[in-house]
């Protein structure tokens, strides 16, 4: 198996103007086109996209404005992208006050490391509950974030997915398919990627929810992933590894990410497993910055704003199951979304600490596994 270099690819975004930075990616799973812009936050290329009714660059800012920073990770781009803008006419209707956005968007472990690192987010939306947690710890969000917003602080929902070939010629369906003799697939790897570690979870959660001990839960998870032909830096060159270079008969990744390229016109094949693993993204308020910008009360308005049904159903557009269960229930929206017979959460393997301990630390679950896989 190939393993990618441990470092994460997508970089952090600040100080470009939005006409610089806005050409539309052919589909969320592909990487960023290459900016030119300033080395800023450990050797990461920064830049930032302004709402529609930001001023323009070198314009002298208004007394009246606010500005917010959000710093995201990258498969939530097209929501905020349609958010944002119903955030600012709100906003300015009901306080008669302008707000611009500066907005990040990445790997959510980059990201996680350049807020601390000094990228001063107001408002961060990422991809684990560690993530946020491991702020928190660095003294930039006050203890109990996940009560000062609603459902627990998650604010984005969705599942894991397998993506194959067309026509599926090794009907790969299930967990346990990934398992078996000749299948080969494709995944980013748990230690450099949050998203691989749903990945991951996916296949233990499914096999200690199907009865299996932690030791036979061990056993399918190394057996599973020694038929991973790649073990990518993050989702990302994943995805480009089963599409452009045509590695694997199966890919993991995000649902919305396969309803997102489906909208788009990519011809792909995804099947969501009927016993599989809440992907919960929080959303968290960086109390250190508001305090110092002085711009918490348009800054919770905007948290608050993110859990309306009109924030909700751009969301669902992207693919994102919604939170709000007025949103959920609409029969439009949710034909898009397979049932999911079996759901189970972080939660239900003890919580993020645990599992950060258990499966991710080094010398953890994964290392072990990767050790015992004959190359």
């Amino acid at each position: 198996m190939k393993q990618s270099c441990n470092q994460d690819s997508d970089s952090v975004i600040i100080g470009v103007a939005a006409a610089e930075i806005t050409k539309p990616d052919r589909w969320m799973w592909r990487g960023a086109e290459a900016l030119t812009a300033s080395i800023l936050l450990c050797g990461t290329i920064a830049c930032t996209q302004q709402s529609p009714s930001s001023n323009s660059v070198g314009a002298e800012k208004n007394k009246q404005d606010v500005e917010i920073t959000l710093v995201s990770f990258a498969v939530t781009k097209a929501a905020h992208a349609a958010i944002i803008p119903k955030f600012v006419k709100k906003w300015q209707t009901e306080h008669n006050q302008r707000v611009t956005f500066r907005q990040s968007y990445g790997g959510s472990g980059s990201q996680t490391r350049a807020v601390i690192d000094g990228l001063a987010a107001d408002v961060v939306h990422l991809a684990l509950g560690s993530d946020v947690s491991t702020i928190e710890k660095a003294g930039l969000i006050q203890p109990g974030w996940e009560k000062a917003a609603p459902n627990q602080a998650i604010v984005s929902k969705s599942v894991a997915a397998i993506v194959t070939r067309e026509g599926n010629p090794k009907q790969i369906k299930t967990w346990d398919d990934l398992a078996k003799d000749g299948v080969k697939w494709v995944t980013a790897n748990p230690k450099t990627s949050g998203g691989a570690r749903w990945n991951f979870l996916a296949l233990w959660g499914a096999a200690i929810k199907s009865g299996k001990s932690e030791v036979q839960a061990q056993e399918f998870v190394t057996k599973a992933f020694s038929n991973v032909t790649v073990l990518a830096k993050d989702s990302r060159e994943s995805t480009d590894i089963f599409f452009k270079q045509k590695q694997g008969d199966a890919l993991i990744n995000y649902e919305n990410e396969a309803i997102l390229a489906k909208q788009k016109g990519e011809k792909l094949i995804y099947t969501v497993p009927d016993l599989n693993i809440s992907i919960d993204n929080p959303i968290a308020v960086v109390d250190k910055n508001v305090d110092k910008h002085g711009n918490r009360e348009a800054v919770e308005a905007f948290v608050k704003f993110l859990y309306t049904p009109e924030a909700q159903q751009e969301f669902a557009k992207a693919g994102f199951r919604p939170v709000n269960e007025t949103v959920s229930k609409d029969a439009a929206i949710a034909s898009q979304f397979p049932s999911v017979k079996n759901l189970f959460t972080v939660g239900d393997l003890g919580g993020w600490d645990k599992v950060q301990t258990q499966f991710f630390e080094s010398g953890g679950v994964f290392d072990r596994i990767q050790s015992s896989i004959k190359r």
